[in-house]
């Protein structure tokens, strides 16, 4: 009989601390898509052939079938059906030749992600989100053709797709979860901040609106565990030699992120198109709404506490003005020169309810 693993729920209300509300985490992990394709692959290694029961039960598992909604839905939007995949086209990559010699490394890592200590990454996320924060996901440690991880279905059903990689190790594993259920948990009050600048003239609600995307540094710092920890600790070298090269560029990236948000406010943008494709420009691997998020971040609950940084969370407008303070401060000291967001995106996104803490 070849040994599957089913849905594991790792998080029950019971094994919370007593301090979280037993209903704010609802985590779960599936494999169950990664072990059948490996217990097919087991077969292929023992060249025995692969009968169609197999087939069935690898198609009928959640994370395949989540994962095949998924490409179809961003084919979709994309206007490009070669994102979609069929049983047929998902069938060829399992029986590839590259696959099958990949076996054992990810047989090994699937292994090493299963002891990850979920609870405790759950926990650590709760501790950089609002209190009314919710974390309530399935965790889908996947083995696919294209080597993305992501989030998807915030709004209604939060999943995160782990691509299965044989380089990431249990601790980067647990640092990437921790990163996704940190979006899941802020998306989870992304109402709060809507009903803010929903009466926000456009364009300056487009303003408003993408500097949620600032998010992403919040994400690095919860995953890290605290502004002192280095948030690449658990990648290889060369993820932390880019980070630190790319951290580096703060001062000019916040000036083009600056610019960006000038532009929008003063409708130099042909579209929303174009709107798109500059603010896109800025997620890259970990650009600047990575970096520029995470230094601001970091810079506010130094200087202001972690509970001041967790309020502008509910309103990323925030986070710029107590950036703009903590900066105007070390700047009037001597320390290397800081710049400052322009006071008239601020003041057009009406950032000035952010007073001093």
């Amino acid at each position: 009989m070849l040994v599957r693993l089913s849905v594991v729920l790792l998080l029950l209300s019971f094994s919370l601390p007593l301090a979280v509300a037993v209903d704010r985490v609802q985590l779960t992990i599936d494999t169950s898509e990664a072990d059948q394709v490996l217990a097919i692959l087991a077969l292929r290694s023992q060249s025995k052939p692969v009968p169609d029961s197999e087939w069935q039960i690898l198609f009928a598992t959640a994370p395949y079938q989540r994962l095949k909604q998924r490409e179809k839905a961003i084919g979709e939007s994309f206007h490009d059906p070669t994102r979609a995949f069929t049983d047929d086209d998902f069938k060829r990559f399992v029986l590839s030749a590259d696959l099958l010699p990949r076996a054992a490394a990810l047989s090994s890592t699937l292994d090493r992600w299963k002891k990850a200590d979920l609870r405790g990454d759950a926990g650590q996320a709760l501790s950089y989100l609002p209190a009314d924060a919710t974390l309530h996901a399935k965790v889908y440690p996947v083995i696919k053709p294209v080597t993305n991880s992501f989030v998807w279905g915030t709004s209604s059903d939060p999943t995160i797709f782990l691509y299965l990689d044989p380089e990431v190790s249990r601790e980067k594993f647990e640092n990437n979860v921790t990163h996704e259920l940190h979006h899941i948990g802020l998306s989870s009050v992304g109402p709060v901040y809507n009903n803010k600048i929903a009466a926000l003239p456009e364009p300056a609600h487009t303003a408003a609106d993408w500097m949620g995307s600032f998010g992403e540094g919040f994400a690095m710092l919860a995953a890290a565990g605290g502004p002192d920890v280095d948030p690449h600790a658990a990648s290889s070298p060369q993820e932390h030699a880019r980070w630190e090269h790319d951290m580096g560029q703060f001062n000019g990236d916040l000036r083009t992120v600056n610019q960006f948000f000038l532009d929008i406010v003063n409708a130099k943008f042909a579209s929303n198109d174009a709107i798109e494709e500059k603010a896109g420009s800025f997620f890259g691997i970990q650009g600047p709404w990575y970096t520029v998020g995470y230094k601001m971040s970091v810079m506010v609950e130094k200087r202001f506490g972690r509970q001041a940084l967790i309020g502008t969370m509910l309103d990323p407008r925030c986070l710029l003005v107590l950036y703009n303070q903590a900066a105007a401060e070390q700047n009037a000291v001597g320390k290397p020169p800081l710049p400052l967001w322009s006071a008239d995106v601020l003041s057009a996104v009406h950032a000035g309810a952010c007073g001093s803490q």
